[in-house]
């Protein structure tokens, strides 16, 4: 099977190494996504295993349409039966950008009759009930190249099921699981988040670490799919678990605001990585950096959370009582575009990355 997975824009290099090493066979890397082949085992150990990917999708196949007839003739091509049974539910759901096609509505509709159409002929009825399970068709149209997928996670891979509450600024936990490779999180790593927030970089430094797959406690919308053995899943979470380690990590966790200190232990817990992880309440001011400690933090933005002159001082405070060295690497995302000279050292390298829809950059000082 061909594979897509997207990815947070800036994090492609990450997601492809964690392809790699699962078993991916002929990547291709575009802005966002990785696609790659795979067979169905390979679905279900990206679904459990991957910590930067957004989803999992089957490619079906892609084509060069400028009219419905195109759309309709392309899609009606496609091997739908190789995964979706006579009963079975096939939602359609999608976006089109720079194409002659650019109704979405008018684009779901011709895809789900083309769908049916191609069903019928194979199936030999006139009729679908489309109960569960749900397959969901998903579909990319860009420049007037249609790409038709399968969707085999369901709910998006950033929902690892340990954050059932957030503060007011989360930072979603595969741009997190990314940042945390780019800082070489490792076995024996000491991380720091001086403002934890709601603890995901905390946990996921934690699952790096440990070996802990990501999706190893969710279930995935393909394991209810009648083509795919259920013991393939089974087997796949066998060996997840088997590849947690123990080793000598730790991470420390401060905040100003008690709800999100509460919140930070109470989703290191549901982790299942409290142990390995110390939430305190301190402010920015009194915090003393650790010894060979990876700092890692996502501080306020200023259009957000407070005002921008306060944004600012906050990262001037900052600069004063981090003081990233070799032996304490820092690695700091924002939006804000002065904020090297705000915090009084240029970063060793830069990483533009996307927050959601803010526009960030990733400063990373470890010289």
């Amino acid at each position: 099977m061909r594979l897509c997975c997207p990815c947070h824009f800036g994090i492609e290099s990450v997601l492809s190494f964690e392809i790699k090493k699962l078993g991916g066979e002929n990547l291709s890397v575009s802005d966002g996504r990785i696609t790659f082949d795979g067979s169905a085992n390979t679905v279900a150990r990206a679904n459990i295993r991957l910590a930067t990917a957004e989803r999992v999708l089957i490619e079906l196949g892609s084509f060069t349409a400028k009219s419905f007839g195109e759309l309709f003739d392309g899609v009606r091509a496609l091997p739908f039966e190789d995964f979706i049974g006579k009963t079975d539910a096939f939602p359609v759901k999608g976006h089109s950008l720079k194409s002659a096609l650019h109704s979405v509505p008018d684009c779901q509709s011709i895809i789900k009759k083309a769908a049916v159409e191609r069903l019928k002929s194979v199936y030999h009825i006139e009729r679908f009930e489309e109960s569960d399970p749900r397959v969901q068709i998903s579909f990319n149209i860009l420049k007037d190249v249609v790409s038709v997928y399968l969707d085999t996670s369901g709910e998006g891979l950033h929902k690892r099921g340990y954050r059932k509450t957030s503060n007011d600024a989360p930072i979603k936990e595969t741009l997190a699981a990314g940042i945390v490779d780019l800082a070489r999180v490792r076995g024996g790593s000491t991380v720091v988040d001086p403002m934890c927030g709601s603890g995901t970089f905390l946990i996921e430094s934690a699952y790096k670490a440990l070996g802990i797959a990501p999706g190893l406690k969710r279930r995935f919308a393909a394991e209810s799919w009648r083509c795919f053995d259920s013991s393939i899943w089974r087997a796949e979470r066998e060996a997840a678990a088997g590849d947690v380690r123990e080793n000598g990590f730790k991470a420390f966790g401060f905040d100003a605001d008690d709800f999100a200190v509460k919140l930070s232990r109470s989703n290191c817990a549901s982790a299942g990585v409290g142990e390995r992880i110390r939430v305190e309440r301190r402010d920015i001011a009194g915090f003393v950096p650790i010894s060979g400690a990876i700092t890692i933090c996502n501080p306020p933005y200023g259009e957000r959370m407070m005002e921008l002159r306060e944004a600012e001082e906050l990262y001037k405070k900052m600069g004063d009582v981090l003081r990233p060295s070799k032996d304490n690497p820092c690695y700091i995302i924002t939006p804000h575009d002065d904020f090297e000279r705000l915090f009084g050292k240029k970063a060793d390298k830069k990483r533009k990355l996307y927050n959601g829809m803010i526009k960030c950059q990733l400063y990373m000082y470890y010289l």
